[in-house]
């Protein structure tokens, strides 16, 4: 499945994976290929859990979480078009919309500080995962498979941390992202939400904002200091994959 083109690997769980089946799973020349692993489990309520392209798993995945609603309200899992799914970051309510859109709730949004990289100013939003936000001219001029990963595996971020390149102009925001555990991708989620929040803070945006990603477009609300994301999940393909 993929959401603005972050694509996944989507398997229906419970299931354990072992780094090196994410890896292989994830791989775009010997295996599947995909952004990341996404393990839906039918319950009550629905169960999500994502790991990057690299094996680790992380916090929040919001076009995955869109994905996982899709897919779990298409097989009946769900009770209407307005439910819960299970996160490893708690429960997040999720709405099926017309057209195939899906908006979901990817919890409280903050700043957690600034900071300096090479002379450029970085935005530190917390989405439940962590992110770095910069605001350049047009994101389009900007390596950000090279100073993506320079600033996301820097020493003042032991941990890591997803990497935003926005601009803001004319009520919207456009941006090119580098994630960790993965690279640059044609969309995240979770940096949209940041990407605009920051737009909410320099550029006084408000209510539905677009934002522009490499693989289409999105738009954040925010209610009550809590991130929403509305956008497409699609279906790319159905197989399976075992022994060779």
């Amino acid at each position: 499945m993929q959401g603005l083109g972050n694509d996944f690997v989507v398997i229906e769980g419970p299931i354990d994976l072992s780094t090196e089946e994410v890896v292989e799973l994830c791989d775009r020349r010997f295996g599947i290929g995909a952004d990341g692993v996404l393990v839906v489990t039918r319950g009550d309520p629905v169960r999500m859990d994502y790991w990057n392209a690299d094996g680790s798993p992380a916090e929040m995945c919001g076009n995955g979480l869109r994905c996982i609603a899709r897919y779990a309200y298409d097989k009946g899992w769900a009770p209407d078009r307005n439910f819960t799914v299970a996160t490893p970051l708690g429960e997040r309510r999720v709405r099926m919309l017309d057209e195939g859109d899906v908006e979901v709730e990817l919890g409280p949004t903050r700043v957690t500080g600034h900071t300096d990289f090479d002379g450029q100013r970085l935005h530190l939003i917390d989405v439940g995962n962590p992110h770095a936000v910069i605001v350049v001219e047009d994101p389009a001029n900007v390596d950000v498979a090279v100073l993506g990963a320079r600033i996301g595996t820097d020493s003042q971020f032991p941990n890591g941390t997803n990497v935003e390149f926005i601009t803001v102009g004319d009520g919207e925001v456009t941006m090119r992202v580098w994630e960790r555990g993965i690279g640059e991708t044609s969309a995240c989620g979770t940096g949209m939400v940041a990407a605009a929040f920051v737009a909410t803070k320099t550029e006084k945006l408000e209510g539905s904002i677009p934002v522009n990603v490499t693989g289409g477009r999105g738009y954040v609300t925010f209610r009550e200091g809590v991130g929403w994301l509305r956008g497409p999940a699609e279906y790319s393909f159905r197989g399976s994959v075992g022994e060779r």
